[in-house]
């Protein structure tokens, strides 16, 4: 990772292609602030072109995953610098969301505001049953400032978005599951052990092939259908005579492939 980057907010941890992000502020249930956005940035682009890690796995230390903004820092800022503090989160997620490789967040705990919005911008999410997850904003006279007023309704429809968004009310875990705000629930003892399996799973399968997914999914969900589906033509035509043709061979021959 970044060698220059002292990180104060992230704990991180490699092994066998994952790489574990930890949000480290337990003292602050691992509300998001400034520095939290800066060190995450960096992380991401730095990552961004590395090909050994595969995956990426999101979680919080302590009670929360992240609780949601810094109150503290936002509560005497302007509307310009509200609106940079909008920005800078928006920039750092949708980095996260462009990601080549995939993200899975394990959701520990409190899953709120700025939280849920970074849950969001993970592209499988895996929650405890202690996790909690909601968009309180509107109780504090606010709006979601990291696109979760355009994540959330992508993600599960526009009345259930809505339904959360203007009451502030929090849902569990299985009712997150329910509404297809997460993939599974696991017990809280299991829950890395769960997370580290899928990931696992995931880095073992072609590397390129799975990051294509990636990203014609996201593109693709993001534009026009027919584009999309030319796209996929073009991307999995690319993988015959490398990945690919190694992939089917492997099949043919009943060994593990040789990525």
């Amino acid at each position: 990772m970044d060698c220059a980057m002292n990180y104060e907010t992230l704990k991180l941890e490699e092994k066998d292609g994952i790489l574990t992000v930890t949000n480290s502020r337990p003292q602050a249930l691992n509300a998001l602030n400034t520095r939290f956005f800066v060190e995450m940035g960096a992380l991401l682009k730095d990552l961004s072109v590395r090909t050994d890690i595969r995956v990426m796995v999101l979680t919080g230390e302590g009670k929360a995953f992240a609780a949601g903004a810094d109150i503290a820092e936002m509560v005497t800022m302007d509307s310009k610098q509200g609106s940079e503090f909008s920005l800078l989160g928006q920039a750092v997620f949708q980095a996260m969301e462009d990601l080549p490789q995939p993200v899975i967040a394990a959701i520990n705990g409190f899953a709120l505001g700025g939280g849920c919005e970074l849950a969001l911008s993970c592209d499988v999410r895996v929650a405890s049953t202690l996790a909690k997850f909601g968009q309180p904003e509107v109780k504090l006279g606010l709006t979601p400032g990291y696109a979760g007023t355009q994540r959330l309704p992508r993600l599960i429809g526009s009345g259930a978005a809505l339904h959360l968004l203007l009451t502030g009310d929090m849902v569990n875990a299985d009712e997150a599951l329910r509404l297809g705000l997460v993939q599974k629930v696991t017990a809280p003892e299991a829950l890395m052990t769960e997370v580290g399996a899928m990931a696992a799973k995931i880095a073992s399968m072609g590397p390129k092939a799975v990051r294509l997914v990636k990203r014609l999914v996201r593109q693709g969900m993001a534009g026009d259908f027919k584009a999309g589906c030319s796209l996929e033509s073009e991307l999995f035509g690319s993988l015959f005579g490398n990945e690919g043709a190694e992939g089917m061979k492997a099949f043919l021959e009943k060994r593990p492939a040789k990525w």
